[in-house]
């Protein structure tokens, strides 16, 4: 039987003004369901792998409604706690052009941020899995989610499953008391693979690339090969690393690659510029289930596994939504230089 990847995080409402309207300007959302781990999730399923999505959800018609939307996209939801008051929500005023979009929280109190320790059986959750991914937003979120992510990478690497994490930022929501730097090491030392953005590493180790500056609308990627290094120095146990590269032209036009680092050999992808962005969220989750799934099947063939993670974000830049539709052939279509987007007939 074909081991499990696990997902931990916090799922949300997404609630979004009709195409490119401004907040003041709405009146009526577009709702769909959406986060980093489940994005990931959504990505892994559409390319065939056996994926549990784990997080706690409200015991009301929301929770319900998001389970429901979370199997439409064959990812496993059987793992999931239920209690707390509420799902979280996040409103979304997507950019263009020149304007920048817009992220409004509503997650306090959310059916995840209570979780405590125990709550979860991660032996159970891990009994059928050899991989296990969280991002850096779980455990900004509250003490209880930092507490209970703790458990489950240690409970992982005891196990045997493989970790990965990204970094993922978010400067909002690390308000419960802690800096990322005062937990974030901890939860690492226990992961294999990491990636995170540009800025990822400065934000939460303060490892910054030399020359670098993602306004300027490119970036180098050998400029990365000192973040890798000194991500490793500090985690040994961190076998594989990788950085997406955005250059953000404007919110409409992006340049958009990424390098791996994989036990002192440094891999630079294939580079992509995007024109014309549908929809930029969940583009780093969408490198990291490209990712997963590379590592996964391509085996010792690194710079493939590294490509792939590109070819499938930059698809994910044409998609509405958090989660990234796309199929295995579509992306190897891309990846073999066919980037045309003529009809399928």
């Amino acid at each position: 039987m074909t081991k499990k990847i696990v997902t931990f995080g916090e799922i949300m409402m997404r609630l979004s003004p009709p195409g490119y309207l401004r907040f003041g300007q709405a009146r009526s959302f577009d709702v769909i369901y959406g986060g980093g781990e489940s994005n990931v999730a959504v990505s892994l399923a559409n390319y065939g792998l056996p994926v549990d999505f784990v997080t706690r959800l409200p015991e009301n018609d929301l929770g319900t409604a998001c389970v429901q939307y979370l199997r439409q996209y064959n990812v496993g939801v059987e793992k999931i706690v239920y209690g707390g008051e509420r799902l979280g929500i996040y409103f979304l005023e997507m950019g263009s052009m020149q304007r920048g979009s817009k992220v409004v929280y509503d997650r306090a109190h959310s059916a995840i941020s209570t979780v405590e320790p125990g709550m979860i059986d991660w032996k159970e959750v891990f009994a059928d899995a050899d991989w296990f991914h969280w991002t850096g937003i779980t455990p900004a979120i509250s003490e209880g989610t930092a507490a209970v992510c703790l458990e489950a990478v240690k409970t992982a690497k005891e196990m045997g499953v493989t970790v990965s994490c990204d970094l993922n930022y978010r400067k909002k929501l690390w308000k419960w008391g802690k800096t990322p730097a005062e937990v974030m090491p901890e939860l690492v030392s226990y992961t294999d693979v990491a990636i995170g953005n540009e800025e990822d590493a400065e934000k939460v180790f303060g490892i910054h690339a030399p020359e670098s500056d993602v306004t300027a609308g490119k970036v180098e990627a050998e400029h990365y090969l000192y973040v890798c290094e000194k991500l490793n120095e500090r985690f040994p146990n961190l076998k594989t690393i990788a950085i997406t590269l955005r250059g953000s032209i404007s919110a409409s036009h992006n340049e958009w690659s990424a390098v791996l680092w994989d036990e002192g050999t440094f891999y630079e992808g294939i580079d992509f510029d995007i024109t014309h962005i549908v929809d930029r969220v969940g583009g780093g989750d969408s490198f990291m289930g490209g990712l997963i799934y590379g590592l996964k099947t391509y085996g010792d063939d690194k710079q493939k596994a590294l490509n792939f993670a590109i070819a499938a974000s930059c698809l994910k830049h044409s998609v509405f939504g958090d989660f990234n539709l796309v199929t295995v052939d579509e992306v190897q279509k891309l990846m073999s230089g066919d980037a045309s987007g003529r009809v399928s007939r």
